[in-house]
């Protein structure tokens, strides 16, 4: 099959389109024919090496994917052959992929099934930041901050969905944008005189890094809540009375789906910026890298 490989760490110059070979699946697996996989965060660290424990290269990396299966192993019973399937692992940069029947999802009829690879991991991460690890009630005032990206759209509209007041926190540049979010208020959070205005909120769903978040702290309420996909900030043992959580990410299809459905019924947008062949997945790493763009999309 063909790949996006990369034989050492580096800049997004690393990957290279080429043969490799394909991958073995079995019990429990399937092998998918990928349809799409989505670039992540996650993707260029991996890239960079900064889990030189977890990977080695030669390597395919891509956690997102979306495909049709084409074949089984024994043991599997929740999927058949040509079904349309979407969901996240690894090695999803490729033509095939092995993948375990019990994360992925199938994929909705009407949805696009190359556009179904934008949704798994930024999706579940959104809404288990709200669901899960900041265990979000109706009627709770919830701060998003950085909603203008994917996991923070995906964790503004579980929110919503949960009956909360939510606010959504941005740049003073991106407020016009974070308008069309479906939020309840948007605030600059470099804005010193909007962010000294701000009451105390019930839970901040963080998905920003730096000054920002560790400003975020002190915008949660006594026996509030605080919960990050980035990590704990700095200085947080300075709010013993915020409950902190950093999120770890989980492969859940129920989600999958939940999101799907909801970009079907026109609740939630993911919005994606560009698609290209595999063959330029360094061009998609090199465009994500500078920023300030949606998802990108790399199709075999």
């Amino acid at each position: 099959m063909k790949a996006a490989v990369i034989h050492e760490f580096g800049g997004p110059e690393v990957l290279n389109y080429e043969d490799f070979p394909d991958p073995q699946f079995g019990r429990g697996q399937v092998l998918v024919r990928v349809a799409a996989a989505s670039i992540n965060p996650v993707d260029l660290s991996w890239r960079r090496g900064q889990r030189k424990d977890i990977i080695k290269p030669p390597a395919v990396l891509g956690w997102d994917l979306s495909g049709t299966v084409v074949a089984l192993g024994s043991g599997v019973d929740n999927l058949t052959i040509g079904d349309r399937v979407f969901g996240w692992d690894e090695h999803t940069y490729a033509e095939l992929c092995a993948v375990d029947a019990s994360v992925l999802a199938k994929v909705p009829p009407g949805l696009d099934l190359a556009e179904a690879a934008a949704l798994p991991l930024v999706c579940s991460t959104g809404f288990r930041l709200i669901s899960e690890t900041g265990e979000a009630k109706g009627g709770e005032t919830v701060l998003v901050s950085g909603a203008n990206g994917s996991v923070g759209r995906s964790a503004v509209f579980a929110a919503k969905d949960r009956g909360c007041v939510v606010i959504v926190g941005v740049r003073a540049k991106d407020l016009s944008a974070a308008s069309g979010l479906g939020a309840d208020r948007v605030i600059a959070l470099d804005d010193d005189a909007a962010m000294a205005g701000l009451k105390p909120v019930d839970l901040v769903a963080n998905t920003l890094r730096g000054p920002s978040a560790a400003q975020l702290l002190a915008k949660v309420k006594s026996g509030g809540r605080f919960v990050s996909v980035t990590g704990v900030p700095d200085g947080a043992d300075k709010y013993p009375q915020v409950g902190i959580k950093a999120q770890v990410s989980k492969q859940d299809p129920d989600s999958y789906f939940y999101a799907a459905k909801a970009v079907l019924d026109g609740r939630l947008h993911i919005a994606i910026s560009m698609t290209l062949p595999l063959s330029q997945a360094a061009q998609g790493h090199a465009a994500v890298e500078r920023g300030g763009i949606g998802k990108v999309l790399l199709k075999p």
